[in-house]
């Protein structure tokens, strides 16, 4: 909890201000049944009407001040509560950017989305409460003791009997409580999940007729959400009866045992009356506090949820002493580079050494699996390698500052990936690129050859995850937006596989009018794509099986040339 409630350390302030109104407004509380019973003793019984009416006026000024510092504690209170929400949602959300894959692929999306909404408004609410709760209910209490005692000690000493009862009631509850809060946020990452993974997967669902079946398994986890919940609530709601019934049960013995004293002249009518209201505050403030105790066992599963991500340090991280603008030419070099993802059982790329130079074209092709992707991956920092050392331009990218080196990268995913808005904003991507450059890059990638028959060519608003595009116009939006910077190394991953061979080829053709002299990386499964490049890297199960041009490669590697026969006839790969 203490890794989260730093964040209230700004609006220090404003929880003095909320202390010292609920202070104020619990005073004022505790001064009401003195009033009272002095409306009781000194005017009711002795018939003195201006009494009355002067501490019954008084009555009403104080009753007025108390409802005024509540409100006002109330707004100041949820005021901080959500500014405080703001701060930790903002905290959240910047940690997750700096991590790695390694650390998304450990979190879970659907949990990350859960800690950063459904956790931080537990503790936002439980906070609201806290803030409010938290003074009013021991000033009352042990105020309304102290007051109580000073009326009759003999009346008063009926609490020594029943806030024990309550205190110990309320321990065994809230023990029952904290696991099962526990297993709930684990079951409500469960429910995020798997409606995250239908309405993404929905097309997949719907081809293969799996409608029913998503159903059931949303039911299930629906389901048993719901039966934990429930067991939840009801350990919760038992809190409250027992509250009642010994609230009910010590009302009753103040009054009979007030009667006996009354009867006996040793108290007056108005201070059992005091009494009474007294043991009420006192009983409510316990009341208050277990409304506290409620909800926050799950506020303290939030907050360790989310001191989770906090407190995780990324394990690609950016040096201390970082190199920025280290790219000048674009040459990247990999030396004996091991990589083994985390749990894994063995490298996904072992020893891997290869060169690829500014002003060529260097190709990666290989059999599914064999690291084609992880490659672009560590170049680009996402992950970095278990042995060996990554270069761009005889520096290690460990030493590179990490916006600089990604900067003057231009990165096409494998899976195109689009955002809601314009096609023109989806390809300058919050960059400060000039129109001409946008529109250079999009006729360049054959996003003009589709734009310019909508009704607002490259301002066309395309929707999120460019649902209403096709998987070929997604990919040319994906590449223009890789080459619409000036960049010095440029990477494609398999960006080619959704395009006819006439775009394919178009777009080719064109690419050196903006890669000029820098590095080009191509990762590709058809053979099409990478015959002409300078260099053809072949990958198998994760190792270089071998290094070449087309030609030679086509000769002398075996690995190569069956994936050049099975897409190719003879005649058409043969280069003789």
């Amino acid at each position: 909890m203490r890794a989260v409630l730093r964040f209230l350390k700004p609006y220090t302030w404003l929880v003095v201000i909320v202390v010292a109104l609920v202070s104020i407004q619990a005073g004022l509380n505790l001064y009401l049944p003195d009033l009272m019973a002095d409306i009781v003793n000194k005017g009711i019984v002795r018939k003195n009407i201006p009494y009355i009416w002067h501490k019954g006026t008084w009555m009403l000024i104080v009753s007025l001040a108390g409802v005024f510092a509540a409100v006002l504690s109330a707004y100041i209170s949820a005021k901080v509560s959500a500014l405080f929400s703001r701060d930790l949602r903002n905290a959240i959300f910047f940690k997750v950017q700096s991590f790695s894959l390694i650390e998304f692929e450990k979190f879970g999306t659907s949990s990350l989305i859960t800690r950063t909404t459904n956790d931080v408004m537990q503790i936002q609410q439980t906070l609201v409460m806290f803030l409010r709760l938290v003074v009013l209910a021991p000033v009352m209490g042990v105020g309304g003791a102290i007051m109580a005692f000073s009326k009759d000690a003999k009346l008063s000493a009926v609490i020594l009997v029943s806030v024990p009862v309550l205190l110990g009631g309320m321990y065994f509850l809230v023990k029952l409580l904290a696991p099962s809060f526990k297993s709930l946020q684990k079951k409500i990452d469960r429910l995020n999940r798997v409606v995250r993974e239908t309405i993404t997967g929905v097309r997949v669902i719907r081809a293969f007729n799996k409608d029913e079946e998503w159903k059931e398994r949303f039911e299930d986890v629906n389901i048993d959400l719901m039966k934990t919940a429930l067991k939840v609530f009801r350990i919760a709601s038992m809190i409250f009866p027992l509250l009642l019934l010994v609230m009910n049960l010590t009302t009753i013995a103040v009054i009979w045992i007030g009667a006996k004293r009354i009867d006996a002249g040793a108290v007056q009518i108005g201070d059992m009356m005091a009494v009474m209201q007294y043991v009420i505050q006192i009983l409510m403030s316990f009341i208050m506090i277990s409304i506290v105790f409620v909800f926050f066992p799950r506020a303290q599963i939030s907050s360790e949820r989310i001191a989770e991500i906090l407190n995780t340090q990324p394990t690609v991280k950016n040096p201390d002493d970082p190199i920025t603008d280290a790219v000048k030419d674009g040459k990247v070099e990999f030396k004996n580079v091991t990589f083994r993802f985390p749990g894994a059982p063995s490298p996904v790329l072992k020893d891997i050494s290869f060169n690829a130079n500014p002003g060529e074209v260097t190709a990666i092709i290989g059999n599914t699996g064999s690291g084609k992707t992880t490659i672009l991956n560590l170049i680009m920092r996402f992950y970095d390698p278990e042995k060996g050392e990554i270069l761009i331009d005889g520096i290690n990218v460990k030493k590179m500052d990490l916006k600089s080196l990604r900067k003057s990268i231009g990165y096409a995913t494998q899976k195109p990936v689009i955002f809601e808005g314009t096609i023109r904003e989806n390809i300058r991507f919050g960059r400060n690129i000039p129109d001409s450059d946008v529109e250079k890059a999009a006729e360049i990638a054959q996003v003009m050859e589709f734009a310019s028959k909508m009704e607002k060519g490259l301002d066309t608003v395309i929707s999120e995850g460019g649902t209403d595009l096709s998987g070929g116009q997604k990919q040319r939006i994906s590449l223009a937006r890789a080459i619409a910077d000036k960049c010095k190394v440029y990477m494609f991953d398999d960006t080619f596989s959704a395009l006819d061979f006439k775009t394919d080829s178009k777009i080719r053709k064109r690419l050196h009018e903006v890669t000029g002299s820098a590095t080009v990386i191509m990762v590709a499964q058809r053979v099409a794509t990478v015959m002409n490049a300078d260099k053809i890297i072949v990958l198998k199960d994760g190792k270089v099986e071998c290094i070449g041009k087309h030609e030679e490669l086509y000769r002398n590697c075996k690995v190569y040339r069956d994936i050049v026969l099975s897409q190719l006839s003879e005649e058409e790969a043969n280069p003789a």
